[in-house]
């Protein structure tokens, strides 16, 4: 295994916060993590998992050790009659793995083109976009306990898998819900391969506006997948500022749910809201709308903005990406998120959750 101290991680993560890691691991197989955990001083450590770091917002150095997941390698595992079951290394780039099965003319995950972060990432948060969740395509995956160095697998009835959430972000459950959720892995489980399930009998999913709009544009009635993948990428791209050159996690926040009588309650004090109703009756509001309905599209604090194009996105606006002299820092970024959060709650009475993790 190789050990670095006091390595900087601003290269690691998408905000380009500056920190350190005071040691970093870098996995780069399975037995690497074995060995971790054999050893008397880094074994017994508390440990922080770093895949991508497109989902994370480092407020310090990270004192505890960081093991950083290099695990690579795709193939295909097995076929039926129904689906292609791929695997893929947790340190893999989510994107690449998507253009690479369709290259191989395996369909099934055009609509999460140009996702950032890594394989072992996308399970934990169950990421997602334009109709499609990961779990939609997810067949099981394989991790490591970091307590005991046990190699385990789980399906996805295992994983736990919720709007934007798995068991890997919750601790083990006690009392009253201990049987309820005793699979609670956070800060527990490094992931080290994932497998997906990809159908044979495709169909486009194309069930937002964004998409439509595409086919309308084109006159493409009836597009392939690699279609779809090129449209998704067009619409993020507009949408969305590159990492590599504004500093940033993606949607900052989770679109919240209400009910469909809270729904209502908003619509006739606020008509031109952007909701979705969901197949389980719940309403799914447009977090991005309800932050630019309160103004904040286009402010900042300190060197932490929100992005002019996206109210739902966070940015940092100085640092080595946008060739600034000093980049936000961690607390103020949260620091902008708790004033967004205030002001959703005041106007609305409704609380936005972050999707990023804070470290």
């Amino acid at each position: 295994m190789l050990v670095e101290n006091n390595v900087a991680l601003e290269p690691y993560n998408s905000f380009h916060i500056v920190a350190k890691a005071q040691t970093l691991i870098r996995v780069r197989r399975e037995a690497d993590v074995v060995e971790v955990l054999a050893d008397p001083v880094l074994g017994p450590a508390p440990k922080f998992v770093l895949g991508g770091g497109s989902n994370i917002v480092l407020t310090g150095d990270v004192k505890v050790v960081t093991l950083k997941v290099e695990i690579m390698g795709r193939r295909l595992v097995a076929e039926d009659d129904k689906a292609w079951i791929v695997e893929a290394g947790a340190g893999e780039s989510w994107h690449a793995v998507v253009d690479w099965t369709l290259a191989q003319g395996w369909p099934g995950l055009e609509n999460l083109a140009l996702i950032p972060g890594t394989l072992g990432a996308a399970p934990v948060q169950n990421i997602g976009a334009y109709g499609l969740e990961l779990q939609d395509r997810f067949e099981s995956l394989d991790a490591i306990d970091l307590q005991t160095g046990r190699a385990f697998t789980l399906n996805a009835t295992q994983c736990g898998f919720a709007y934007r959430d798995s068991v890997f972000k919750h601790g083990p459950a006690t009392g009253a819900s201990a049987d309820r959720n005793h699979l609670g892995l956070k800060d527990r489980a490094l992931i080290t391969r994932v497998r997906l399930r990809l159908p044979k009998v495709w169909k486009p999913d194309l069930g937002y506006l964004d998409l439509q709009r595409k086919q309308a544009e084109t006159g493409i009635t009836e597009p392939t997948p690699r279609q779809i993948f090129d449209w998704v990428c067009e619409i993020r791209r507009a949408k969305l500022p590159d990492p590599a050159v504004i500093g940033n996690a993606g949607s900052f926040f989770k679109n919240p749910t209400v009910t469909p009588e809270q729904c209502a309650d908003i619509i006739a004090r606020e008509p031109n809201i952007v909701h979705y109703p969901m197949p389980d009756g719940t309403v799914k509001l447009a977090a991005g709308w309800l932050i630019d309905a309160c103004g904040w599209k286009g402010k900042s604090i300190g060197q932490a903005g929100v992005y002019e194009k996206q109210a739902l996105v966070l940015v940092n606006r100085g640092g080595a990406a946008t060739q600034a002299p000093a980049g936000a820092t961690g607390g103020e970024v949260m620091t902008l998120a708790r004033a967004i959060q205030t002001s959703v709650y005041e106007r609305f009475g409704i609380r936005l959750e972050p999707e990023p993790v804070v470290i």
